[in-house]
């Protein structure tokens, strides 16, 4: 056999099959949520995956409160933002953050995951985060996925 006998496929947006999947985080590590989550985003869990083109599933994420930290951090870790204006930074431990705006704690780790780039920001946009129970997202009929399947 002289030639190959398969091509490499590369994905573009008229061939990418795009999927709705929910996430329940209660009881899950942060860390491990929100590295599985990115993977989805990007799309490597697809045998068509391509590094330049937004191939990744929309995800859910419910139960955004009842989220678990490990060892100390819940308490010893440290959120930093700056207001804009001179003097303008604060701090907020995740405790502060889960009482306040829980969401928040989970997009700033998956956030973190994804490229920084156009790309980055256009699968960031795929991401939905609430702090009960409930969506708004039940005309796309998500898929509801154990996070140990997902690798």
């Amino acid at each position: 056999m002289n030639s190959l006998s398969y091509r490499t496929v590369s994905a573009n947006a008229q061939t990418v099959t795009k999927e709705w999947i929910l996430i329940d985080a209660e009881n899950q590590t942060l860390g491990r949520l929100a590295t599985r989550v990115a993977n989805v985003l990007r799309g490597k869990h697809k045998p068509s995956f391509t590094p330049h083109v937004d191939c990744g599933d929309n995800v859910i994420i419910i139960n955004a409160e009842k989220i678990v930290l490990t060892g100390k951090k819940m308490t010893d870790k440290v959120y930093v933002r700056h207001t804009g204006y001179p003097g303008g930074q604060r701090f907020a431990t995740p405790q502060q953050l889960l009482n306040t705006h829980p969401i928040r704690v989970i997009e700033h780790a998956v956030r973190g995951m994804l490229p920084k780039n156009k790309l980055g920001d256009a699968l960031y946009r795929n991401l939905k985060v609430y702090a009960g129970s409930e969506h708004p997202h039940q005309a796309q009929n998500p898929k509801v996925v154990n996070l140990n399947d997902i690798r």
